[in-house]
């Protein structure tokens, strides 16, 4: 049993990480750190969690404690990740992994030369829905992969994180909060990389520094070309749709944990095949996935390297937003 501890115990890991230990098999939520350690220890008492910390230090150097979990703000990942790696601790990091390719490149270097295992928690790759969708182009059931889509939209004026909306805490708005799942969906379904991006973004009043919504046009390794759009001034959805030489595979809300969904095959305007999957143990399956990594059982699907990549994209979208070109992730 991995013994975890959570660096940044906020919102999401309320939500989504103390539910994903509960159903995990093989990783436990032994430790957290949040600023007020006052809140920390209500947190630890409310979720049955035996270690509330004073400081990150110490729960990176817990004897108590085998692997770290950053779930802190975006600027705070550097500093925890290369806390952990200080320290020898399996560091799992919370996307977007960084505020640059820049220091994604340092954290590499740091987990590296410390023998830590390193992992962006890029949950979706865990989802049944993604999963199924990867397996039926792998198995040529549309063709060659011609056109991608992802499109992920929730209202951010309803989110507890107010930091989100603070340019020297996030990387961005939507496309370092949500169009990063959509990109690395679409890159692991299509299991390509991205070669080239271009962004039209746009602020309002209340996104401030950060944009509200964007939409990011990408080139992909295989000749495939791909669209992603995102706002926080939506209703909640995740599409997932991809379209090949001989038919389409079509998931409304397919990135959603929340309740079952519909992954549909369409060959000639018809439906080929149907499946209902539930993503709801994706964060579990996640949490398993780095455990077995570190036991050195099986491969973790969302490494470091893969997070050094999806910063270069991200990078390359906000560079092609603020120029007006078309930009390659470097």
């Amino acid at each position: 049993m991995t013994r975890y501890g959570i660096l940044g115990f906020g919102h999401h890991a309320i939500k989504r990480l103390v539910p994903g230990f509960a159903g995990a098999h093989a990783s436990t939520l032994a430790g957290l750190w949040r600023r007020d350690l006052a809140k920390a220890e209500a947190n630890a008492h409310e979720h049955n969690i035996p270690h509330a910390f004073a400081t990150a230090e110490e729960l990176c150097a817990s004897p108590e404690i085998d692997a770290v979990f950053v779930a802190s703000p975006d600027a705070l990942h550097l500093p925890h990740v290369l806390l952990a790696a200080k320290h020898g601790k399996p560091v799992l990091c919370e996307k977007p992994l960084a505020m640059s390719a820049a220091e994604a490149e340092q954290m590499l270097f740091a987990t590296r030369a410390a023998g830590a295992v390193f992992g962006v928690a890029q949950n979706m790759r865990y989802n049944g829905s993604v999963q199924l969708i990867r397996e039926w182009i792998a198995e040529g059931r549309i063709g060659q992969p011609l056109l991608a889509h992802s499109q992920f939209c929730y209202n951010s004026e309803k989110s507890p994180r107010a930091w989100i909306y603070d340019p020297s805490l996030a990387l961005g708005g939507p496309i370092g909060d949500v169009a990063i799942h959509c990109l690395d969906a679409l890159r692991y379904v299509l299991a390509t990389d991205v070669t080239e991006v271009s962004t039209l973004a746009h602020k309002d009043a209340t996104s401030g520094a950060v944009e509200s919504h964007a939409v990011i046009n990408v080139a992909f390794g295989n000749g495939a070309m791909g669209a992603v759009s995102v706002t926080t001034r939506g209703s909640y959805r995740s599409l997932m749709e991809v379209t090949g030489e001989s038919g389409v595979i079509l998931c409304e809300n397919g990135l959603t944990v929340d309740h079952p969904i519909d992954v549909v095959l369409y060959r000639q305007d018809k439906v080929a095949a149907h499946q209902r999957v539930s993503n709801a143990d994706a964060y579990s399956r996640m949490l398993d996935g780095f455990s077995a990594a570190i036991a050195g059982r099986a491969e973790y699907l969302a490494s470091g390297e893969d997070g050094l990549h999806n910063q270069r994209v991200l990078d390359a979208a906000y560079r092609s937003w603020h120029s007006g070109a078309r930009q390659k992730p470097a």
